[in-house]
């Protein structure tokens, strides 16, 4: 035994991070249980029960992905990737479908094409992912980023996760006439904490928060279960029910009571299930690399931001912020892309949620493996992982939020040149629900901070051009329309 743990020291370098194995085993199961709330909700967003369903997610043939199918895939492909990211990259960072992608190919992309040829396009996305890395352009890119943007970009990252677990507890919620209002969102139901699910998230953040303040160690784990137990005995007791789009007070996405199965068979039949340049056939070559274009730069700075943002918070980035060997882990990051595109998963990425398990002290690509291996057997126990609701996961990311935003001491807010695109950069994230637009507007108003303060030349040349692509990025729709 004492061999194994001086191979697994060597080989991922634990003691020379600070860390221990029972830590980096104790966050890869924390970063698992904070973000395999994926494997229910990307089939929700992705797949479909039936295609009579009013809601169902037709391709343009009128097909589905069945919701099964697409539940499998996303933990096969969360798994085998965590692992090879973990052994290659050595970084707790966990990989899984990506938010903001899978949304763009149910709503935007798949009733253009096929389902086949839509996963087509996130596979080419990778590719080209794969070659920027390759080639060193991505890690140049990551690299020329001023160190007060990284810090801002880190600072983003945890108000954006910070939002995330509050609105996936029902703690801020859309207005249901928030186009007839100035305000969008609201406290809780009529600003009140008014259901069960609700108040399991409050009592899970006030119980993560005093253990996190009292530096217990495996403070959020704790945190998770203890709230998921009493989670389970509110429902035993109250009935809460799920919500699924009619009841505001239910759960979001799992109900906390024991399931009837605890194992299943997974359905795999949608790996390979995937035409790669059908797309281009179907709607032509310009339409398609446009939509190609728009996948590229959101993958492309999604990533690169979360990584930024856990690298710092790992405390593994150098004085500028930068990560050391960072090449290999963007080039098995864009590999996320083609392998979830090929198993009709979506683009996979690296998961903000992994800040989870940093907190709790992971620091090496052990965590990840641990998470990997937590993915695959959530392909044969679905019925058992979903026993965790979001509202008992949910307070974690908060804590995460509260800890990651204390990265603007990094930024010097008494020069406005650097103020005010860091600002953009921290409030963009959350208000759009997307990394990669917090960045974009952050590197425009930099560079244009800087030429106008008369600093032109000490903007870094890909900067300019980075800035250039957010310009096309943000106006591609008027662009699109003007070419077509």
């Amino acid at each position: 035994m004492a061999g194994n743990s001086t191979w697994l020291d060597s080989y991922f370098k634990i003691g020379e991070r600070g860390s221990t194995v029972a830590t980096e085993v104790r966050g890869g199961l924390v970063t698992f249980v904070a973000m395999a709330y994926i494997v229910v909700l990307n089939p929700l967003i992705l797949g479909s029960f039936s295609a009579d369903d009013a809601v169902a997610k037709k391709d343009v043939l009128g097909h589905i992905l069945p919701v099964t199918q697409v539940a499998a895939v996303t933990a096969l492909v969360a798994g085998v990737m965590s692992i090879i990211f973990g052994l290659v990259a050595n970084y707790p960072f966990a990989i899984a479908t990506g938010l903001g992608i899978n949304t763009l190919l149910a709503v935007t992309i798949s009733p253009q094409v096929s389902w086949p040829e839509a996963m087509g396009l996130v596979v080419i996305d990778g590719i080209i992912i794969v070659l920027l890395a390759v080639t060193g352009f991505r890690t140049a890119v990551f690299n020329a980023v001023p160190a007060e943007l990284k810090a801002a970009i880190a600072a983003g990252i945890g108000m954006f996760i910070a939002l995330i677990g509050l609105v996936d507890s029902g703690f801020v919620r859309r207005l249901p006439d928030a186009a007839h209002t100035t305000v969008p969102v609201g406290l809780g139901i009529d600003g009140s904490i008014a259901s069960w699910p609700t108040v399991i998230f409050v009592f899970g953040l006030l119980l993560m928060g005093v253990l996190v303040a009292r530096k217990v160690r495996g403070g959020l784990l704790i945190g998770i279960v203890v709230t998921t137990i009493f989670a389970a005995i509110v429902e035993a007791i109250a009935d809460v029910g799920p919500s699924k789009g009619v009841n505001p007070k239910g759960w979001n996405l799992s109900v906390p009571a024991l399931p009837t199965d605890l194992f299943q068979i997974p359905d795999l039949s949608l790996v390979g299930d995937v035409s790669l340049f059908g797309a281009f056939t179907r709607i032509g070559a310009l339409a398609a690399s446009l939509l190609v274009f728009t996948l590229v730069l959101a993958n492309f700075f999604d990533a690169m931001g979360t990584m930024t943002g856990l690298g710092k918070e790992a405390g593994l980035t150098d004085s500028k912020g930068n990560l050391p060997n960072i090449g290999r882990a963007l080039v098995v990051e864009g590999a996320g892309a083609v392998v979830g595109g090929a198993a009709s998963s979506s683009s996979n990425t690296v998961f903000v949620e992994s800040a989870s398990g940093i907190a709790e002290g992971a620091r090496t690509g052990l965590a990840n493996i641990v998470t990997g291996v937590l993915f695959l057997a959530a392909m044969f126990l679905t019925p058992l992982y979903s026993v965790v609701p979001i509202e008992a996961a949910a307070p974690a990311l908060v804590v995460v939020g509260a800890l990651m935003i204390g990265q603007v001491r990094d930024i010097d807010f008494g020069d406005f040149s650097i103020a005010l695109p860091a600002f953009l950069t921290i409030v963009v994230m959350p208000f759009t629900y997307s990394i990669a637009n917090g960045i974009g507007v952050g590197f425009i108003a930099w560079v244009v901070l800087a030429v106008g303060k008369g600093r032109a030349k000490h903007v870094h040349p890909l900067l300019w051009v980075v800035a250039a692509l957010f310009v096309a990025y943000f106006a591609i729709d008027p662009i699109t329309d003007a070419i077509t």
